[in-house]
C-alpha cells in the first residue's frame, strides 16, 4: 500500500495544486495537522474540498494552529483521526491531534496527561490482528522529528510511551517545520515530512511493516529507507 503524508497545510491550497500529481495515486493520504493558519470551519473546508478532489482517500488529525471548529469539521466528514481508531484495508489507523503547550499559546494544546488518557482510550479500540498507522501532530520525544532549530528534543513523552507499547508500523506527524526526517522508536519509523508551504511530502510503501520511505521536498529526495 502507497500512503502519502502531509502535514502543515496552514491554508497554502497552492501548494496541494502543485503536489496533485504526486498525491492522486496513492492509496490513502495522511494529513498530520495544521491544516489551516490559525483558521476554522471555512478555511478547513476549502483545503480538505481540494485534497478530496485530488484523492477521495484521506484521513486528518487537527493541528494546534487549528480551532475546535476545524476538528468538528473532520468529525462531520468522517476523516477525523482525532481519538479514534479506524480501519483502512488492513491497516488500524489511529491519531491525536493537537500539541504540547507552545510558547505562544494556540488554540488546540494538551497536557501529557491529556494525551496520555487519549492514548489510553485509542488503545482499547485497537484491533489486535492489523498492523497500525499512527497520526499525531506533535511528533513522539527523543527522535529526528522532535528537533528545533537549536538542537532541543520537544517531542512528547505520551507519543513516545504509546509507540513503544503498541509499536506501530509507522508515525507520521508534523509541527516542527524545520524538523524533516526519518526516525525510529524500536521497530517504528517515525516520519515528519516537513510543511507543505516547502513542497515536502512523505512516500511511504507498506507491506505490513514499512518498506520503504522517501521524503521529497520540491522535486528532491531529502530523506529515505532504507
Amino acid at each position: 500500500m502507497t500512503v502519502i503524508g502531509i502535514s502543515d497545510i496552514h491554508g497554502n491550497v497552492e501548494c496541494l495544486a502543485m503536489l496533485a500529481h504526486h498525491l492522486k495515486n496513492a492509496d490513502l493520504i495522511i494529513v498530520s495537522g495544521d491544516l489551516t493558519h490559525f483558521g476554522k470551519e471555512r478555511q478547513a473546508a476549502a483545503v480538505f474540498k481540494t485534497i478530496k478532489n485530488i484523492n477521495e482517500n484521506s484521513l486528518a488529525v487537527p493541528g494546534n494552529c487549528d480551532y475546535p471548529s476545524v476538528h468538528s469539521f473532520l468529525q462531520r466528514e468522517d476523516v477525523n483521526l482525532h481519538g479514534r481508531c479506524r480501519v483502512f484495508g488492513d491497516y488500524a489507523v489511529a491519531g491525536a491531534g493537537g500539541s504540547l503547550e507552545c510558547p505562544g499559546r494556540t488554540p488546540n494544546e494538551f497536557t501529557e496527561e491529556e494525551f496520555k488518557l487519549l492514548f489510553n482510550e485509542i488503545k482499547e479500540e485497537l484491533p489486535q490482528d492489523k498492523p497500525v498507522i499512527l497520526v499525531t501532530h506533535h511528533p513522539p520525544a527523543r527522535t529526528e522529528c522532535d528537533l528545533t532549530g537549536d538542537g532541543r528534543h520537544v517531542g512528547s513523552v505520551s507519543i513516545r510511551e504509546f509507540i513503544l507499547d503498541v509499536q506501530p508500523a509507522i508515525c507520521f506527524s508534523g509541527h516542527i517545520h524545520e524538523s524533516r526526517g526519518i526516525g525510529s522508536i524500536g521497530k517504528t519509523k517515525v516520519v515528519n515530512p516537513g510543511p507543505l508551504s516547502e513542497e515536502s511530502y512523505a512516500a511511504v510503501q507498506l507491506e505490513g511493516n514499512v518498506k520503504n520511505i522517501k521524503i521529497m521536498k520540491r522535486g528532491k529526495c531529502t530523506h529515505s529507507f532504507p
